[in-house]
């Protein structure tokens, strides 16, 4: 118990002092701006496809559970807004979060792992190259650019999966769907749904990256700090939510 929280503390203060270092370097993003522009295509283009199918998904099962209850009692028209503001607030970000967290959380462990473990960031660094500058950084600012677009797509898939749900199973109309989902968002919302990922790419990026770069022996320790980096941001990623969604009831 004992060893496992002084490896917790030593992996925080870690984490915390390349964070840092991350942070003062994020002036040089025009000098990396090709390996920056290469991040962003892996992050997005690369990840489109998982985070529409997972938003999709998650608005079909959310529009199911919520709407038959609705319907019981004669509220099946609420179906639009409940889907409408669970995507944007809270499904969307969290899911986006969570399956990012464990694929681009795994590229950057496996990718800044090998390259710990064969000795090439020793070399950047004898070669007088900061890694967190040329490595970290251009993945936390790819991070901060394509979290939020994906989380858009997820956010427009949820809804328009819960249309198929509440135009097929709930016979109702989808342009009074569409209605009640737009009608039912308020700019807070929106706020709120889109400030989430911000927060979400900058920590699942230096968290993957801080495994992938404190990576020692071998092939076994490199499968350890995968499933480390990405338990580690999938935690953040809850935690931040219910921190953030607790911070925004109370002062909004």
């Amino acid at each position: 118990m004992i060893s496992s929280i002084k490896m917790l503390l030593w992996h925080l203060q870690g984490h915390t002092a390349m964070m840092m270092g991350a942070l003062r370097g994020m002036g040089t993003l025009w000098r990396y701006r090709r390996e920056t522009l290469d991040e962003m295509y892996r992050i997005g283009a690369q990840s489109f496809p998982v985070v529409l199918l997972g938003g999709l998904f998650a608005g079909i099962i959310l529009a199911l559970e919520t709407g038959h209850r609705f319907e019981s009692f004669g509220a099946k028209t609420l179906v639009g807004h409940t889907v409408a503001l669970g995507m944007v607030r809270e499904l969307g970000a969290v899911i986006t979060g969570l399956l990012l967290a464990a694929r681009t959380g795994a590229k950057n462990v496996s990718e800044l792992g090998s390259m710990q473990l064969s000795e090439q960031i020793d070399a950047l660094r004898a070669n007088g190259e900061d890694p967190v500058r040329s490595l970290v950084v251009p993945r936390m600012n790819a991070s901060l650019v394509m979290f939020l677009p994906l989380t858009l797509v997820a956010d427009i898939s949820g809804i328009l999966g819960g249309m198929y749900v509440a135009s097929t199973s709930l016979q109702l109309d989808p342009s009074f769907y569409w209605n009640s989902a737009m009608t039912g968002l308020r700019i807070k919302d929106i706020v709120v749904g889109f400030s989430k990922p911000l927060i979400f790419g900058f920590f699942i990026a230096t968290i993957s990256c801080y495994f992938g770069l404190a990576t020692s022996g071998g092939n076994t320790g490199l499968g350890r700090s995968t499933i480390n980096a990405v338990v580690a941001s999938s935690i953040v990623v809850l935690a931040i939510d219910f921190v953030f969604t607790k911070v925004v009831w109370e002062l909004l």
